[in-house]
């Protein structure tokens, strides 16, 4: 079986969004499926039409000419042109059973326009809500007419998609609500390849000698750094945390939009040296970094796409077999359940975080069975292999009707 996975990003961009990617393709490679990757102009500007990383081939699309970034509107649609016509080529090329388009709609409904008329169909996978996502950079205001505009692009895609997917049950209610037929939606929930995330810790000495983290309780957190992410939540909660247990550091792995910020707090909060940010570190070292690691904090502020969409790294971080403290935003509660395989906090709030770290801190003979718990929850319900196997029925079923009305 042959699909065509229409993409936003993609290697050599690093993010939740191509995790999830070479998780989901490299399962359907294994199960010798026939995965074909493309990626929108939105990957980058100036791109070959063809590039190959670590065995994988991505077909790009060439950003359009004349794009202009005081017509948003004009931009998106040109960019979709592009899209479809690239889409539309490699149909023709590659004959694929399936074209899987990833959100956004910017990607999903130029699937439409390039596969229905070839009746090839589309499935539409929502990995989060674009509306939500642009309220969280800021860029669109909640109700404005931007906002209204892309809730409606991605009704659309959903109702005239074959088949939907969500990464987890709060996408699908919001998805339900939209007017979507339950049938049609199945949830593929994020997931690890556990051969990446061993429980076995090899500490890398002079490593965690440069960074300062001997004789250290060490908590991290090794991602992204949005504002929507919390951490200045954790900064703030930081000097409390330290009044009760002084030998706590806390290790910041990656960067984004919020990295000044970030610093700047450390700073006015004067707790530099119990901080280090390492900056953001190549893909095959971040299991280093994962295994200076005692506690992972995840103190996501509490927002309509914090409670729909369930994040990745809290996973990765139980399949480490590793202590979580996580806020209690609706997304981390379909992973963590407190007390059992991890620590809930009110989300937002900078008290309640210091006392869940203080707290995890003295029960700290509970961690080697909150790990195993952590572990054998991803073992049980959080792997590719699983939730690739939520797909094959969808496939089949979409791939059957053509078959039958081809054959008519």
């Amino acid at each position: 079986m042959r699909i065509l996975h229409v993409l936003d990003h993609s290697l050599p961009l690093q993010s939740g969004y191509v995790s999830r990617t070479l998780g989901i393709v490299g399962e359907q490679r294994a199960r010798n499926w026939d995965p074909v990757l493309m990626t929108t102009p939105r990957q980058n500007r100036g791109a070959a039409e063809v590039e190959e990383f670590s065995g994988w081939r991505f077909h790009r699309t060439p950003a359009p000419d004349g794009i202009m970034s005081r017509t948003p509107v004009l931009n998106y649609v040109r960019e979709m042109q592009a899209t479809a016509r690239r889409l539309s080529a490699l149909i023709e090329e590659l004959r694929p059973d399936i074209v899987h388009a990833h959100s956004p709609a910017l990607n999903g409904l130029p699937a439409l326009w390039a596969a229905h008329p070839k009746h090839i169909p589309v499935v539409y996978e929502v990995r989060a809500l674009w509306e939500e996502a642009g309220v969280e950079a800021g860029t669109v205001r909640p109700g404005s007419m931007r906002y209204r505009a892309s809730r409606s692009l991605e009704s659309y895609v959903l109702h005239r998609a074959d088949a939907v997917a969500v990464l987890c049950q709060g996408v699908k209610q919001d998805v339900l609500g939209r007017g979507i037929p339950e049938e049609k939606i199945c949830v593929i929930p994020n997931a690890v390849d556990l051969a990446h995330f061993s429980p076995e810790r090899r500490r890398d000495n002079a490593l965690a000698q440069q960074l300062g983290l001997d004789g250290k309780i060490v908590l991290g957190f090794i991602g992204s750094f949005y504002e929507y992410e919390g951490l200045d939540v954790l900064l703030n909660a930081l000097p409390q945390a330290l009044q009760q247990v002084p030998n706590l550091k806390l290790l910041l792995v990656g960067g984004g939009s919020h990295d000044a910020e970030l610093k700047r707090i450390a700073a006015a909060n004067n707790i530099e040296h119990a901080v280090v940010f390492t900056g953001r570190v190549p893909f095959s070292d971040v299991e280093r970094y994962y295994d200076f690691v005692d506690v992972f904090v995840y103190p996501r502020r509490k927002s309509r796409l914090t409670d729909l969409v369930t994040p990745l790294k809290p996973i990765e971080a139980m399949a480490k077999s590793r202590v979580v403290i996580a806020s209690d935003c609706g997304g981390h509660r379909e992973i963590v359940t407190h007390g059992r395989n991890g620590f809930l906090f009110a989300a937002d709030d900078t008290n309640a975080l210091a006392a869940a770290i203080t707290t995890a801190v003295a029960a700290r003979e509970t961690w080697p069975v909150i790990g195993k718990n952590a572990r054998d929850y991803v073992v049980r319900e959080r792997t590719w292999p699983a939730s690739v196997d939520k797909y094959e029925p969808i496939y089949e079923r979409l791939v059957g009707r053509i078959r039958k009305a081809n054959a008519a």
